[in-house]
């Protein structure tokens, strides 16, 4: 049995670990993104094209398995990240164009002084045991080495956990962004914008 309660943060992401690191991802957000990206073996395709591990921070057991990551996206790159012509490569011209459409209404513009997260998950077995406040904590600091003073995130409304957690942690509700009719394409219908002041 491994014991979940030691772990450490680091910058980055192993290579030995950026399949788990994608797995990981797509089981956090297979709800929201399935839609779009499916099939799922092209997703994971598209995912590991576009993963840049130098926008993540990761959290590692004391016997070194993945036990979450935090990602983050800056002016030079996103944790995931691409273009058009990424979608496009994995799904075709016509199904990469109408993907690429859709994936831009969920994009997120970067703001001054700000460090926009882009995602954080933990692994299902070590939830509960502060892997998720520790990865917050480091990307606030993150925040804090790049002379930024805020960080912002974006949380769902079918996803009341992480929002309970991001509150803890410091973060206030800010805007919320009504999906309309497309939530019945991404299974939500609001996302609450929420900031940490660092």
């Amino acid at each position: 049995m491994q014991d979940w309660q030691r772990f450490s943060i680091h910058h980055g992401i192993e290579d030995g670990h950026i399949d788990k690191a994608l797995d990981l991802f797509w089981q956090a957000f297979r709800q929201k993104l399935a839609p779009v990206m499916k099939p799922e073996d092209k997703a994971q395709l598209f995912l590991r094209r576009v993963v840049d591990p130098a926008h993540a921070i990761s959290a590692v057991s004391s016997d070194g398995d993945l036990l979450g990551i935090a990602g983050f996206k800056t002016a030079e790159g996103a944790f995931i990240g691409g273009t058009l012509s990424d979608v496009c490569a994995i799904y075709g011209l016509w199904g990469g164009l109408w993907r690429g459409i859709l994936i831009e209404t969920l994009e997120r513009d970067l703001s001054e002084g700000v460090l926009l997260m882009d995602g954080i998950f933990v692994d299902s077995d070590a939830r509960g045991r502060g892997v998720g406040t520790a990865l917050l904590d480091a990307i606030a600091g993150e925040a804090r080495m790049r002379d930024l003073r805020q960080v912002r995130l974006d949380v769902i409304d079918t996803n009341p956990r992480a929002r309970a957690l991001y509150e803890r942690c410091g973060f206030v509700a800010g805007y919320v962004l009504e999906l309309g009719p497309l939530r019945h394409l991404f299974g939500f219908r609001t996302a609450t914008t929420m900031m940490l002041q660092v």
